[in-house]
This record gives structure tokens, sequence and C-alpha cells, in this order.
């Protein structure tokens, strides 16, 4: 009997065991920390981008400079779409405060709608600077202005990317607390990129036609 003892004893020492976390593995605010070291990797990009745009923005190479080129009111418009997309953006934020799913993808619907309406803008604009041959290859001024605007436009379809897929989640799981954590990030993202923009509009587009 005690051979049998030790043998079944031998057994459930080598039988595999089981753990059990009594909560989620994942840290407080870890999610948000690591955001913000990305957004931070995201500012050192876009810095070097306008301190080469500073120093090649005027070597026209004999060609077109910003004041030939630049339609102000045309970037006004587009500028006025990007900022509208983040207030709407706060709005998704109450609604998820709110625990509204509905709200919150209604809100978030139309921030897309805005984020689309700056890219078809911005792509039209590229479309005739390079119609009227101002296009990245003919100047250093206009391959360091379509680096900087075309980086940021980039920022923006990923983030739109990131928007209807969020919104699918949400809409498949609701505000659940990983769907929370996700939209907060893209609100920082977005918010960035309106930063970012701003920089832009005042550096490029108003020093430019100056």
């Amino acid at each position: 009997m005690s051979n049998t003892h030790i043998n079944a004893g031998g057994a459930a020492a080598l039988a595999p065991r089981e753990y059990h976390l009594a909560h989620e593995p994942h840290p407080e605010n870890g999610t948000s920390l690591g955001f913000w070291l990305y957004l931070m990797s995201d500012c050192l990009i876009f810095a070097a981008l306008f301190a080469t745009y500073g120093v090649l923005g005027r070597n026209y190479a004999a060609g077109p400079n910003g004041k030939e080129l630049f339609d102000l009111s045309l970037v006004a418009v587009n500028t006025a779409f990007l900022l509208l997309s983040s207030i709407t953006f706060g709005f998704a934020m109450l609604q998820k405060q709110q625990k509204n799913v509905k709200g919150t993808l209604t809100w978030l619907a139309i921030t897309g709608l805005f984020g689309l309406a700056f890219l078809a803008v911005e792509l039209y604009e590229f479309h005739h600077l390079i119609h009227e041959g101002a296009g990245p290859t003919r100047s250093a001024f206009l391959s360091s202005f379509f680096t900087l605007v075309g980086t940021h436009g980039l920022h923006v379809t990923f983030g739109l990317i990131w928007l209807v897929t969020l919104m699918i989640q949400i809409s498949k799981h609701g505000l659940i607390e990983a769907n929370v954590r996700r939209i907060n990030c893209l609100s920082m993202f977005w918010h960035f990129l309106d930063v970012v923009w701003i920089g832009v509009f005042t550096f490029v587009y108003l020093m430019g036609v100056l």
C-alpha cells in the first residue's frame, strides 16, 4: 500500500500545475504610459521634419515659392475640418464617460467624416501642385514640404483606420475596459495631430505666403 501511495504522490508531482491569476495582468495606467512614450517619439520625428523644412524651405531652385503656390483659403478650410474633428472627438469622450455606446459611436463617425474631408482636401492640393509642375522633385523646398505635410497626412490616415477598427470593437463589445483604454489613446493621438497641424499651418503656410 505504501508503494501505491508513493506512486500516486509521484504522479501528482509530475502532473502539470494550473495557476489562476486573481486579476487581469494589466498594470494600471500601463497603456497610457506606453502611448505617451510613443507620442514623444513621434514628436521627435516631426521636430526633425520641421527642422528640415526650416533649413530647406527657402531653397526654391529658381522655381515657385510658397506665396505663388499656396491657396491660403483652401488650407484654412482644411484646418477647420481638422479642428472640428477634435471638437467632435471631445463630444465622443463625453458620451463615453456617460457609458452611452450609441452616442459615442455617433460622434466618432462624425469625427471620421471630418478626418476624411481633411484628407480629401490635402490630396486635392497635392494633385494640383504636381499638375502645376511643383512636385516633390522640383526643389528642396517642395521636397521638404511634401515630406512634412505628407507625413502628417499618413498619420491622419492611420488614425482613421484605428477609428474605424475601434468603432467595430465598440459596436460588438460595448464600452468595456479595453475599449475605454483604446479610445483614450486614440483621443491623445488625434489631438496630437491637431497640435502638429497648427504648427504646419503657421510655420509652412502662413509664413510661406509672407
